[in-house]
Protein backbone atom coordinates (compact mmCIF):
# COMPACT_ATOMS: atom_id res chain seq x y z
CA UNK A 1 0.00 0.00 0.00
CA UNK A 2 1.27 3.29 -0.85
CA UNK A 3 0.77 5.96 1.31
CA UNK A 4 0.87 10.07 0.14
CA UNK A 5 0.65 13.12 2.76
CA UNK A 6 -1.53 15.15 0.53
CA UNK A 7 -4.34 18.22 1.12
CA UNK A 8 -7.94 17.35 1.13
CA UNK A 9 -10.36 20.03 -0.07
CA UNK A 10 -12.98 22.00 1.85
CA UNK A 11 -14.53 25.10 2.58
CA UNK A 12 -17.14 26.81 0.37
CA UNK A 13 -17.02 27.59 -3.32
CA UNK A 14 -14.52 29.73 -4.04
CA UNK A 15 -13.11 29.96 -0.40
CA UNK A 16 -11.01 27.02 -0.10
CA UNK A 17 -9.32 25.44 2.64
CA UNK A 18 -7.31 22.07 3.39
CA UNK A 19 -6.55 19.68 5.42
CA UNK A 20 -3.30 17.94 5.31
CA UNK A 21 -4.13 14.47 5.40
CA UNK A 22 -2.35 10.52 5.08
CA UNK A 23 -3.79 8.54 2.65
CA UNK A 24 -3.72 5.97 0.38
CA UNK A 25 -2.68 6.70 -3.37
CA UNK A 26 -5.82 5.29 -4.38
CA UNK A 27 -8.11 6.95 -2.54
CA UNK A 28 -9.96 9.78 -4.06
CA UNK A 29 -8.93 13.38 -3.15
CA UNK A 30 -11.29 14.03 -0.84
CA UNK A 31 -12.25 10.24 0.56
CA UNK A 32 -11.10 8.00 2.86
CA UNK A 33 -7.92 9.05 5.06
CA UNK A 34 -6.00 7.44 7.20
CA UNK A 35 -4.66 10.35 9.93
CA UNK A 36 -5.28 14.26 9.69
CA UNK A 37 -1.83 16.33 10.61
CA UNK A 38 -2.61 19.74 10.42
CA UNK A 39 -4.66 22.86 8.15
CA UNK A 40 -3.46 24.93 5.10
CA UNK A 41 -5.17 28.16 5.12
CA UNK A 42 -4.17 30.25 2.33
CA UNK A 43 -6.94 32.56 2.24
CA UNK A 44 -4.85 34.42 5.01
CA UNK A 45 -2.23 37.00 4.68
CA UNK A 46 0.08 35.22 4.68
CA UNK A 47 -1.56 32.12 4.57
CA UNK A 48 -1.59 29.96 7.91
CA UNK A 49 -0.39 26.64 8.31
CA UNK A 50 -0.39 24.18 11.47
CA UNK A 51 0.81 20.76 10.95
CA UNK A 52 1.13 18.67 13.89
CA UNK A 53 5.27 18.09 14.33
CA UNK A 54 5.67 14.19 16.06
CA UNK A 55 2.60 13.03 13.42
CA UNK A 56 4.40 14.50 10.22
CA UNK A 57 7.97 12.96 11.28
CA UNK A 58 6.07 9.65 12.49
CA UNK A 59 4.64 9.34 8.95
CA UNK A 60 7.32 10.61 7.11
CA UNK A 61 10.08 7.65 9.07
CA UNK A 62 7.11 5.12 8.10
CA UNK A 63 7.80 6.01 4.46
CA UNK A 64 4.72 8.19 3.54
CA UNK A 65 5.71 10.55 0.42
CA UNK A 66 4.38 13.71 0.52
CA UNK A 67 2.63 15.13 -2.64
CA UNK A 68 4.96 18.54 -4.21
CA UNK A 69 2.52 21.64 -2.25
CA UNK A 70 2.38 19.43 1.19
CA UNK A 71 6.33 19.35 0.74
CA UNK A 72 6.83 22.69 0.95
CA UNK A 73 4.59 23.12 3.61
CA UNK A 74 6.33 20.85 5.69
CA UNK A 75 9.62 22.86 4.58
CA UNK A 76 7.86 26.02 5.47
CA UNK A 77 6.76 24.46 9.01
CA UNK A 78 10.35 23.50 9.56
CA UNK A 79 9.87 19.42 9.26
CA UNK A 80 12.39 18.10 7.14
CA UNK A 81 12.61 14.47 5.86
Amino acid sequence: MAVKIRLRRMGQKKAPFYRIIVADSRSPRDGRFIEEIGTYDPSGDPSIVKINEELAKKWLANGAQPTEVVAKLLKVAGIEK
